[in-house]
């Protein structure tokens, strides 16, 4: 009986892990195939505008974070952070022309606190990572 669910829990392992990876090299594709598209968007336009730049960084930042996953099994919160950062730093560069009254004005500052606030807690996190160790490592660096 004991062998039959460890094969059971070994195919239902096996499982997971393809679905898990299957996944991955989808979100990849689609990061790439979204990246060329807007980069063939801009070459057709003859420019490309700040936040066509942005955009471009976005990718780049979800395909670095695919990329450590495949690599490390682990999904760091400072991407996560970052990706957000530059999202709303485009949102920012966006809306900066359509400031003609108090609740665009709100909303570029709400949207400037909460870039302070995200960048507040890299700083955080990083500096907890190097005080404590992440709890991946398994150890701290503390000498309690």
């Amino acid at each position: 009986m004991d062998s039959k669910i460890a094969i059971i829990q070994k195919i239902g392992d096996s499982l997971v892990y393809l679905f898990h990876y299957l996944a991955l090299f989808g979100i990849g594709a689609m990061i790439v195939w979204s990246g060329i598209h807007d980069y063939l968007h801009m070459v057709q336009s003859g420019h490309a505008s700040l936040e066509d730049i942005l955009l471009l960084f976005i990718y780049l930042e979800l395909g670095a974070m695919v990329g450590i996953y495949f690599r490390t099994h682990r999904l760091p919160v400072q991407y996560l952070i970052y990706i957000a950062i530059t999202a709303l730093s485009r949102h920012l560069v966006i809306d900066v022309q359509k400031v003609s009254d108090n609740f665009h004005l709100y909303l570029l500052l709400s949207i400037t606190g909460a870039i302070a606030i995200l960048s507040l807690s890299i700083l955080v996190l990083s500096y907890t990572t190097k005080k404590f160790g992440s709890p991946e490592e398994g150890n701290s660096n503390n000498d309690t």
